[in-house]
């Protein structure tokens, strides 16, 4: 996992002491399925620093049963639950902090796996842990969705999706294109154009300073904020022809 900043140390301890505390228990470990950035940092993947602990529950009927064991957790390790849906479960955790530092947590299980997800059990080498996390296919196809469906859904963009994105060209990934095809029903030509199209034209050196400037060390986001919405557009169209 990335190392965080001095503005990033205390929130990566409490997410590493939650997370930890998921994957000793037997049932959340095994319904439980990792994805996300935070995931996807962990493993390699990515190489900047995620916020958040992301998950897919197994399936509908371990909901109830997650909620309380997640809440048991919460109140082991004394964080206050500042906030939390009641339809499903999604918290936010909050936890003692210098002033205008960053103090809340954001854990979620919000939905269950679409049919054409892919997992595989993984170990987690900072917390010598295993985890039932998506592929990096799988994640890399979700992330491609996530862009433009954030726009769909409230009209925001997050300029982390965008470097995400153009990370996972960079190295190379394959692409679940049945989970694409799933979610968009667009062929993944199709699609990637969509996405091309959609970065052209809506994507701004606002939006990609304001989103990363918390999430990648100083001179890594220096050398990459002007060229990254460039960058990404050419990696695209590559992998187009």
């Amino acid at each position: 996992m990335l190392a965080s900043d001095q503005r990033q140390a205390l929130h990566k301890s409490i997410l590493l002491r939650v997370l930890i505390k998921i994957l000793d228990n037997n049932f959340l470990a095994q319904n439980l399925i990792f994805k996300g950035g935070t995931c996807a940092s962990m493993l390699g993947y990515l190489d900047r620093f995620s916020v958040n602990l992301d998950f897919n529950l197994k399936d509908e009927t371990v909901r109830s049963q997650t909620r309380q064991e997640l809440e048991d957790i919460f109140n082991q390790l004394d964080l206050e639950i500042k906030d939390q849906s009641r339809e499903t479960i999604q918290y936010f955790l909050r936890y003692e902090a210098p002033p205008n530092s960053r103090n809340t947590l954001k854990i979620d299980a919000v939905d269950v796996p679409f049919k054409n997800d892919q997992h595989e059990k993984k170990l987690l080498p900072d917390i010598n842990r295993f985890a039932i996390c998506q592929t990096k296919e799988t994640m890399f196809a979700h992330k491609l969705v996530a862009l433009y469906n954030r726009y769909q859904r409230n009209g925001s963009i997050a300029g982390r999706d965008l470097y995400d994105i153009h990370h996972y060209l960079q190295l190379g990934f394959e692409i679940n294109t049945v989970v694409i095809e799933e979610r968009t029903g667009e062929k993944i030509n199709d699609y990637l154009q969509i996405v091309l199209n959609f970065i052209e034209n809506q994507i701004n050196q606002t939006i990609i300073d304001q989103d990363l400037n918390f999430l990648l060390d100083y001179k890594k986001f220096k050398a990459i904020r002007q060229t990254l919405k460039t960058e990404t557009i050419a990696l695209i169209k590559d992998r187009l022809d």
